[in-house]
């Protein structure tokens, strides 16, 4: 399977609420997106197949500091590489910022996310206790230092 990594606009924004709505208990509205899109400190990506959004993600870099918000990918494109491929863009692109380091939280029980995290270098830091809502559940906080 082919697909590209782009810079994320308002054209993408339904297919990333498609996304949203079936991977997270409490989704991003198209405010939220459409306003992110514009906020000089977000970074944000969409991985494109045949002109259909198959995953995404956004993050926020501040005086170096980057803050992972949204990872995901549909269902059926997942174990492709597509996560991989957007975390990798979200990270080069912070290289070539000078930024220092990328932060994330997960769901304690995201193990898929995790492990993935894992493998690219990231390492817990912290929990955040009752973070999550619907279910709630802690959030495991993880960093990665930039070179």
């Amino acid at each position: 399977m082919e697909f590209e990594i782009i810079r994320m606009n308002e054209n993408h924004t339904d297919g990333v609420l498609e996304i949203e709505r079936e991977c997270f208990s409490s989704p991003w509205s198209r405010e939220s997106f459409n306003s992110s899109l514009v906020n000089e400190y977000a970074r944000f990506f969409a991985a494109v197949c045949d002109g259909t959004v198959i995953g995404y993600i956004g993050a926020f870099n501040v005086f170096g500091e980057v803050s992972l918000g949204n990872l995901a990918v549909k269902k059926e494109y997942r174990k492709a590489g597509v996560a991989s491929a957007l975390l990798n863009e979200l990270e080069k692109t912070a290289e070539n910022e000078n930024a220092e380091f990328i932060t994330l939280e997960v769901r304690q029980s995201n193990t898929a996310a995790i492990r993935l995290y894992k493998k690219l270098g990231f390492s817990q830091s912290g929990l955040r206790k009752g973070f999550y809502q619907n279910p709630t559940e802690d959030a495991i906080l993880m960093k990665k230092e930039l070179k």
